[in-house]
Parts: structure tokens; sequence; C-alpha cells
């Protein structure tokens, strides 16, 4: 079974805890892209854009880097949340904005749900 996305999903939401380098360095992946739009949130309370139902329904798929981003988003928006893709992308908290390691984990991670090609 295929993990990649299905083709009418072009609307990427990012989501970390402070919208200021992991989140924020997937949304700039996408800039320009041809198929795909980009958005990134955070989850806290001092985040640089924090995510909110709005963004959420704009997705149709939505990736976070922890788990706890997971479970924060089915906490607090359970019914926006409901039937909709959310993927861990398991990244730690440990980079830059635009950090080159951080940017070929990105890609590689995302190769999985969206095919090399898209990247």
């Amino acid at each position: 079974m295929s993990n990649y996305l299905k083709l009418t999903d072009r609307h990427l939401l990012f989501i970390c805890s402070q919208n200021r380098w992991r989140s924020l360095t997937a949304e700039r992946l996408f800039d320009g892209h041809p198929y795909y739009e980009a958005r990134s949130a955070g989850t806290e309370s001092g985040a640089r854009v924090r995510v909110t139902v709005g963004h959420l329904g704009w997705a149709d798929v939505i990736f976070v880097m922890e788990k706890r981003h997971v479970d924060r988003l089915r906490e607090k928006f359970a019914a926006e949340t409901a039937g909709k893709p959310v993927i861990c992308l398991r990244i730690p908290d440990k980079f830059q904005f635009l950090d080159r390691i951080l940017l070929d984990l990105l890609r590689e991670r995302l190769r999985d749900h969206l095919g090399a090609e898209a990247l």
C-alpha cells in the first residue's frame, strides 16, 4: 500500500511548536511549487503564527514535527482534525531556520508521502 497522498491533496500545513524554525522551513520548501501550497503554524501561545481553525480547514493534510504536536492538535481541535490526515515527521527541535540538515531531513521524510518528484 502506498503512503502517497491523494492527487487532490494540494494544501499542506506544517506544524511545530513556535513556527520559527522547523515548520517555517518546511513551508519555504514549497515556495513557488507548481502543485502544492504550504502554510505553517505553531501550537504554543508564543508561536510566530499560532494554529487556528482556519488553518486546519484550509489544509488537506497536516504534517507535524513531533508526536506531542499531534496530541496537542487532537486535544484542542478534535472536530477539525477528525478524518484529516495528520502525519508526524519525527523531526526534533534542534535545527535553525533553513538549516541544510533540516532541509535534507524534511525532503527525506516528505518523500514517503509526496513522492520523490514532488521535492
